[in-house]
Formats: C-alpha cells, sequence, structure tokens
C-alpha cells in the first residue's frame, strides 16, 4: 500500500480485505466494494432497543446487550426477513468486522437510499464515545443503530444500508463547496417530495416496486418559497450540480447550524466521479426541521460539501456498473415508480 494520506480507494480496501484487516461472515457480494467506501450488510438477527446507547471506553456492545433493560427483545432476520418499525431503534450486528492496522481510521454513513426512505442509521463499535466513527486501530465487530422515522421497513440478511470509508492518516481538505435549494418549476414537476405518513412497508429488496403516490406528496413553492414543517421529511434537490474528481472524495455535513435549524443530509458520501456524467448531477437532499416551521427560498444555501484528497486512484470511478444516481436530478430512492 502507499504511504500517502487519504481516503482509500477500491484497490486499497480490496488489499485490506486480502490482508484480513476487514473480514467478513461471508464472502463480498458483487459490487459491495465501491470506489471509496465498502458497503456493510446486515446479519442474521436484530436487537430492540429501549434507547440508543453508546458503550463508552470500558465496555463492548455484547457487554451493553446482557444489562438488564438495554434491549427489549431480539429479532429474528432469516427466513422470510422482519418489519421494522417506526419510531423504534433497533441494534443490528453486521457481516463485517474489522482488525485495522495501525494509521487506518474509518467514518460510517448512511446509503443514498438508506436516507432517501427516511431512515437513521448510525455505527456503533466496541468502547466507542461517538457514533460512526471507527478509531485507527480498531479491532472488533460492528454493529448498526438503525431507526425507520416515516416508512416500516423489511429486511433481510444481507441487505446494505450503510457504508464505511476508510482513511489513512488526516486527509487534506482540498476545498468546501455550500450548495443551495431549487425551488424552480419546471414543467409540471414538482419541487420536492414529502413524505406521507402511515403508508405502506417498504421493502428493502423491491427495487421500482413501490408506487410514489402510496408513500409521497409533490410540493410546491408559492412565491418562490416553501415551509417546512416540524418533523415532516422532505426529498429535495440542490441548485448546483456536483462533480468529485478522480482523485477526490466529499462528504456533505448532514447539519450545517450557520445556515438554518434543519437538516439537509442523512447520507453523506459522494465518491470518486459521481457527477462526472455529461450534464453533471446534482445532490438529491433529505431534509427534516427541527423544532419550527422554516422557510426555504429558491437559491438559498443549505448544505456544505467537505472535499478530501484520495490516497491512490480508484480503478473504477462513480457511474459505472451499480451506481444508480449518476445524473440525477430530483429523485426518489430506486424503491419508487413514479
Amino acid at each position: 500500500m502507499a504511504d500517502d494520506s487519504g481516503v482509500l480507494s477500491d484497490q486499497e480496501i480490496e488489499a485490506l480485505v486480502r490482508a484480513e484487516a476487514i473480514r467478513f461472515d461471508l464472502p463480498l457480494d458483487e459490487g459491495q466494494v465501491q470506489p471509496a467506501s465498502l458497503d456493510l450488510r446486515l446479519a442474521e438477527d436484530a436487537y430492540r432497543l429501549r434507547a440508543s446507547f453508546l458503550p463508552g471506553k470500558d465496555r463492548t456492545v455484547a457487554e451493553m446487550l446482557q444489562e438488564p433493560g438495554i434491549h427489549m427483545h431480539r429479532i429474528d432476520l432469516t427466513k422470510e426477513g422482519a418489519v421494522l418499525e417506526t419510531g423504534c431503534v433497533y441494534l443490528v450486528p453486521l457481516m463485517e468486522s474489522l482488525r485495522l492496522p495501525p494509521g487506518i481510521a474509518a467514518r460510517a454513513n448512511p446509503k443514498s437510499s438508506t436516507g432517501r426512505i427516511d431512515v437513521f442509521t448510525r455505527l456503533v463499535t466496541n468502547r466507542s464515545r461517538a457514533f460512526d466513527e471507527v478509531p485507527t486501530g480498531y479491532s472488533g465487530p460492528l454493529y448498526l443503530e438503525v431507526s425507520p422515522r416515516t416508512f416500516p421497513i423489511m429486511v433481510r440478511p444481507g441487505d446494505r444500508l450503510a457504508q464505511i470509508r476508510f482513511k489513512r492518516k488526516k486527509p487534506e481538505t482540498l476545498k468546501e463547496k455550500i450548495v443551495s435549494i431549487d425551488l424552480e418549476v419546471k414543467g409540471d414537476q414538482p419541487v420536492g417530495w414529502r413524505a406521507k405518513h402511515h403508508s405502506g412497508i417498504v421493502d428493502l429488496r423491491g427495487l421500482a416496486a413501490h408506487e410514489a403516490s402510496q408513500f409521497w406528496e409533490p410540493v410546491w413553492p408559492r412565491d418562490g418559497r416553501i415551509v417546512l414543517n416540524p418533523e415532516e421529511f422532505y426529498i429535495l434537490v440542490s441548485r448546483e450540480t456536483v462533480k468529485v474528481g478522480a482523485m477526490e472524495a466529499a462528504e456533505m455535513a448532514p447539519i450545517a447550524p450557520e445556515l438554518g435549524e434543519f437538516r439537509a443530509h442523512y447520507a453523506g458520501f459522494f465518491d470518486p466521479g459521481f457527477g462526472m456524467n455529461d450534464g453533471g448531477s446534482r445532490a438529491v437532499l433529505e431534509v427534516r426541521s427541527r423544532d419550527v416551521p422554516f422557510i426555504l427560498e429558491h437559491g438559498q444555501p443549505v448544505a456544505k460539501l467537505i472535499y478530501e484528497g484520495m490516497a491512490s486512484k480508484p480503478k473504477g470511478l462513480y457511474g459505472g456498473k451499480g451506481s444508480n444516481y449518476q445524473g440525477q436530478g430530483l429523485r426518489l430512492s430506486k424503491h419508487f415508480r413514479i
């Protein structure tokens, strides 16, 4: 491996697999290694938690689960799968575990399709005091906290809700980019979608299997504005195109307090090659207002992208086989048809 600092590419992730620094219950699935990240797979059971938790520096997750009152019951995900209900918190062991060498750390994020159905996920490790962060040299299992916010979801072993990005030392911050909201009506197309409550179950393996009108209602602006209602979930799109070069990896900050009191993104990773297609790609924004109604105007800044340097060039770029959102504009997750 190269000695350069930066985000690890697909080639270096595969080298970690060969060195058994990344371990699996089952062999890798096709497309699981992305240009600058690795998809994580659910294992065979889940725990319905009484409340979210971090184990802290002196305990493992397994030790926490053995304590009275931490989890309510265990759920078997095998056979026909299981439904994870809205308003509940679950902890799911993952098929992947780590034995990272010194100098390699990692960070996790929900996958794009996970964020677009308002499913909140966070990675948990042994002796952790922060979600989604894997310290340098970590050795141990991985767990995913899963909390569906709007739609109940059907899950099975092997489903991929989150991804992990590996970094050597401290990658160089190349630049920051502010993106704004597009609320300009184009033809007969809405400017966004608002999730309906009390809809049906979203089957994570049901690609284009759910009628969008049963789960979403269109959002139309008035005088170039919309009002975000507290605790409602919206799919909106950036006014600008986003491009990530072959030697860059970008991450969108989920909350930028200086831009407004709302969450603009769940799934924050943009891999090398994103938006390099003809015409570019927009950033789809998963937006949830916080405690009060909030007015958004066309062109208003809403989120911040941070670009970091790659440690090496990926052998495959985003937009190749298995890239669902290259060239996107306003778009729901791959589970819905319009």
